[in-house]
This record gives structure tokens, sequence and C-alpha cells, in this order.
């Protein structure tokens, strides 16, 4: 039977290196980035539909709006759940 880790190991293993420190920043930076994205494209898509979606333009804008922001919805999901 392995013996459990003694408190410098854990310590050891607990401490993230710069690396680490600083991906986990950027990580947590581009989530909120992301969920903050996700609930403003909404107010986005007023303007589109106000003025209806009659144009091929207005339709690609509105579709590449609606992409966008499942993606932001995606990346940004578990902001300030850790």
């Amino acid at each position: 039977m392995s013996s459990p880790p003694t408190n410098q190991l854990r310590t050891a293993l607990n401490e993230a290196t710069p690396v680490e420190h600083v991906s986990r920043s950027i990580v947590r930076r581009t989530r909120s980035l992301a969920f903050w994205t996700a609930v403003t494209l909404p107010f986005l898509y007023l303007p589109l539909l106000a003025t209806g979606l009659e144009k091929s333009s207005h339709v690609t804008a509105f579709l590449a709006l609606l992409v966008a922001n499942a993606v932001a919805l995606l990346i940004g999901h578990s902001h300030l759940r850790e």
C-alpha cells in the first residue's frame, strides 16, 4: 500500500508554476469576455429585427450574430462557476 502524500508534496502539487498561473488568468479573462459578449450580443439583434430581414445581407448578419452568440455562450458558460 502506498502512504498518503506528505504536506510538502501536497503543497508542491498545489502550487502553480508561473506559466500555469498566466494560462489560468488568460482562460478566466476569455471566459469572462465571452460571457459578457453573450449577454450583450442580443441587443444587436433588435435593429435587424426592427427593420426586418428582407434583404439577404440582413439575414446573413442575423445568422452571423446567432452563431457568434452561440459560440460566446459555449465559451463563457462557466464564468464565475469555479
